[in-house]
């Protein structure tokens, strides 16, 4: 005696036939696929309320009439529109004007700043790339600024920028005899290449590190070709090493200058609350409209204009420089 089970309980089978798979198991494969979003998720809540929070109250503040009269419940502080940022860009008014020195200050240190550390670090990176003796002793000597906490190294030029007992000014007058008598460093106009000085020390070995990694995929038949070519060294950086980095100094360069142009903790250290006229950057401006002068409405609103600027600038520099890539190095 034999029993036959209803086909469609057995296999599913289409008219033609064949078996038809039966339905994926997509629950597994959900899980795989969200279960690192899910990881990633308290990171990404913790960026939110460090960064999204506090911007999104600063526009709210930029808003506001906000003063030293209302800090105990600033949400009670009055509207006051577009004020406070028609008063930030009155170029002719004293806050304006201070604000456009500042603006400016800040784009010539950001320049050169970001000109020289690019330099410097490529320039260290290509010589380091030949193998010879000692060459991991100076590899780890010139990360020691970047690896150095930002308040004991700047602190420790604070103290070599001394008038008195400074070394700069030991070396430079006493031993060099280069001036005539001690600088004043952290003052008057010598304290814009001071803190350019420093901002250089501490920023040029994050060039010469993303450098020295790009320089790591650049095959050495390249090289060696070049040479059986008569190519000498110039040729060789011109026509290999600063092409084959292009992609690499687009990113460096970009984060050099965000970096730099909002960097706050160099020139506060270096110079306190109230910087000099000369290296008066636009995040110590912003700080002292805001924390010296109680005026955060002003202060808000000179900061929101500062993110449109750097948002502008940061879109306007990727929009030219993904004009010239090739689809293969997207």
């Amino acid at each position: 005696m034999t029993t036959t089970a209803p086909a469609e309980a057995a296999v599913h089978q289409n008219p033609s036939g064949a078996a038809r798979p039966g339905p994926r198991r997509r629950p597994g494969r959900i899980r795989r696929i969200g279960l690192p979003y899910l990881l990633l998720l308290p990171a990404l809540l913790l960026e939110l309320l460090v960064h999204l929070v506090p911007m999104v109250i600063g526009i709210v503040m930029s808003f506001k009439e906000l003063t030293q009269f209302y800090i105990r419940d600033w949400g009670a502080a009055p509207w006051s529109g577009l004020d406070n940022y028609r008063v930030s860009v009155d170029f002719d008014a004293p806050v304006g004007e201070a604000l456009l020195h500042s603006f400016l200050v800040t784009v010539a240190f950001t320049l050169l700043s970001v000109g020289l550390c690019w330099l410097i670090g490529t320039a260290a990176a290509v010589y380091l790339q030949d193998t010879f003796r000692g060459r991991g002793l100076l590899r780890a000597l010139f990360l020691v600024p970047y690896a150095l906490p930002v308040y004991a190294a700047v602190i420790t030029w604070v103290f070599m920028f001394q008038h008195d007992n400074g070394l700069v000014n030991h070396v430079l007058h006493d031993q060099l005899h280069l001036t005539d008598k001690p600088s004043f460093w952290l003052i008057g106009d010598n304290s814009f290449w001071a803190l350019l000085t420093v901002s250089v020390w501490k920023g040029w070995p994050f060039a010469f590190l993303i450098v020295m990694a790009g320089l790591q995929n650049i095959p050495g038949e390249l090289y060696e070709a070049a040479a059986l070519d008569g190519a000498g060294m110039w040729q060789q950086i011109r026509r290999i090493t600063l092409p084959s980095l292009r992609s690499v100094n687009q990113v460096l360069l970009l984060v050099l200058f965000l970096w730099t142009f909002n960097d706050f903790n160099t020139p506060f250290v270096l110079f306190g609350k109230s910087a000099p006229e000369a290296a008066d950057l636009i995040s110590v401006h912003i700080y002292q409209a805001s924390f010296v002068t109680w005026n955060f409405g002003t202060g808000s609103a000179m900061s929101v204009l500062l993110l449109l600027f750097l948002l502008v600038v940061t879109g306007v520099y990727l929009l030219l420089t993904s004009r010239g890539r090739k689809p293969a190095d997207v």
